[in-house]
């Protein structure tokens, strides 16, 4: 009897229709998490995250239909081609993120490109799988019932992906190490497929397994010394020694170290440098409280997980109460426990007026009923739809609904120097919230130049006279009356009122910073 009758009595034709349904479950998982995948990390480093979805979904939609159609054009060794497409897809889906994070620390014209090269490839061969999946079916069951099984799996295995991806995947693995997990995953059909059906494929499956072989290990070794490629990519896209690395539900979270200067990133945004914070603290937090109307008991603070913020609060005793609102629990736990924070932010999260809430500023003050006599904002800034949405007319209303009738809100609002539009912007929003007084205002900080804020209330104030009782580094009475003068060359007139279903924001901001590299 030989080796090929030996295959086909090992396996049934119930085995084999498991194994070609199992296949469509996997690409559907692979091909939704490839996506995912490519489309945050272009939008991690790029901002924008609306514009990279969106031309990632329409590149990738418009390859696998190219893939589709070509399907139709090949006729022979089906089952052979197959492999030798999971095999591609195992690898391209798997490199695409390292080759992005490659080309971008070192071959940043590259970028782009490469971006565009794995989407197209990517969606091709995709696109090629569900016909070939359909056509090697045919001989296990009807069209309808072919078309019903893998469409069914296809879209299930998607299903679990789109699942999977915020709340497994990104927190636990970031997007680095997932993208090479999948490549392992997608390299599985291969595997099975050659398992299954040796006998049709004939002498070349001991060749093909053999590719198999060599790709998973290379996989493999790329994920055991994943850590290691990532410190070398720290190091290499950050000037200073990199003493903390993680990835965060939402963003990549990067603490870098250069004899006394600590510095902060948040997907590759520098936050704060220990040289020169306490010049942008002193002026987001002492210049409202130099010039309340009333008696500032309970604050809240949007944002602001690190810390300092609160620490510098603290030194007003008639602040009874401070509520800090901040989505990323990763961001407050560096606060707290690491050492290099602590330090800087003299352990503020530990006092008792502090309480932590994980939440969605959004959220928090939609649900929120009891009123602030101060509200901080310090959030990043708006380069992406999900965070300009905080900086709208809409959340600005409802901030005003938590502010006490003498209360005041101060908001960080970008650079008027290097995205004149978007801080103007912010100032003419934040009036348009329901604040009948807005009072700009700027310093310098020289880790990120002319800095702007935003002063907003319901009651006049009185920049010009203003009251500080607190020993500080930087400001004095004077110093701080002169912040709220701008010269000419920083005001920008004619810009519209961010709104939430029309983000004008971003494209300000954007705009701006676009030859500055923030």
């Amino acid at each position: 009897m030989t080796t090929s009758t030996l295959a086909t009595q090992k396996y049934s034709d119930k085995t084999r229709t498991t194994t070609l349904i199992y296949t469509a479950f996997i690409a559907g998982l692979c091909s939704i998490i490839y996506e995912l995948l490519i489309a945050t990390t272009v939008s991690y480093f790029l901002g924008d995250s609306v514009k990279y979805f969106s031309i990632t979904i329409g590149v990738y939609m418009a390859a696998m239909g190219l893939g589709s159609y070509i399907s139709k054009y090949i006729d022979e060794r089906i089952l052979e081609r197959f492999i030798i497409i999971e095999l591609w897809l195992g690898v391209l889906g798997g490199l695409s993120i390292p080759a992005l994070y490659f080309t971008y620390a070192y071959f940043s014209p590259l970028f782009i490109p490469t971006y565009l090269f794995f989407t197209i490839a990517i969606g091709f061969f995709i696109g090629l799988e569900i016909p070939f999946l359909t056509r090697l079916m045919e001989t296990y069951n009807q069209l309808k019932v072919n078309i019903a099984n893998i469409l069914s799996f296809d879209y299930l295995g998607a299903l679990l992906a789109t699942i999977s991806f915020p709340f497994i995947l990104l927190p636990l693995f970031g997007v680095y190490q997932s993208s090479l997990l999948f490549g392992l995953v997608n390299m599985s059909i291969g595997f099975v497929v050659l398992h299954f059906f040796a006998d049709q494929v004939g002498y070349k499956s001991k060749r093909y397994k053999k590719i198999t072989y060599l790709f998973t290990t290379i996989i493999v070794l790329m994920i055991i010394f994943s850590s290691v490629a990532l410190r070398h990519w720290d190091n290499a896209l950050y000037e200073d020694r990199v003493v903390h690395s993680e990835q965060s539900r939402y963003q990549k979270i990067v603490v870098t170290k250069d004899r006394d200067d600590v510095r902060l990133f948040l997907d590759g945004n520098l936050q704060f440098s220990s040289i020169d914070e306490y010049r942008y603290h002193e002026a987001l937090v002492h210049v409202p409280m130099a010039l309340k109307p009333g008696t500032v008991k309970r604050v809240l603070l949007l944002g602001a997980g690190d810390g300092l913020a609160i620490r510098e609060l603290l030194k007003y005793p008639e602040i009874e109460e401070i509520i800090l609102v901040d989505l990323d629990d990763a961001v407050i736990d560096l606060a707290a426990n690491n050492p290099y924070f602590t330090q800087l932010n003299k352990s503020s999260l530990q006092s008792n007026k502090v309480e932590v809430i994980i939440s969605d500023a959004f959220t928090y003050l939609r649900e929120n009923t009891n009123e602030f006599d101060l509200i901080i904002s310090d959030l990043p800034d708006p380069n992406n739809n999900a965070l300009a949405r905080l900086y709208s007319k809409q959340f600005y209303k409802l901030l005003h609904m938590n502010i006490s009738p003498t209360g005041m809100f101060i908001s960080q609002a970008t650079s008027p120097y290097f995205a004149k539009q978007a801080y103007w912007s912010i100032v003419k929003t934040i009036g348009a919230g329901g604040f009948e007084y807005t009072y700009p205002y700027h310093a310098t900080v020289p880790s990120f130049g002319e800095w702007g804020f935003v002063l907003a209330s319901s009651v006049p104030l009185q920049p010009e006279s203003p009251r500080l009782s607190i020993d500080t580094q930087f400001l004095d009475e004077q110093t701080l009356s002169k912040l709220f003068d701008f010269p000419k060359d920083i005001i920008a007139h004619n810009v519209e009122i961010n709104m939430l279903d029309k983000p004008i924001l971003l494209g300000y901001y954007l705009k701006g910073w676009q030859h500055y590299g923030r």
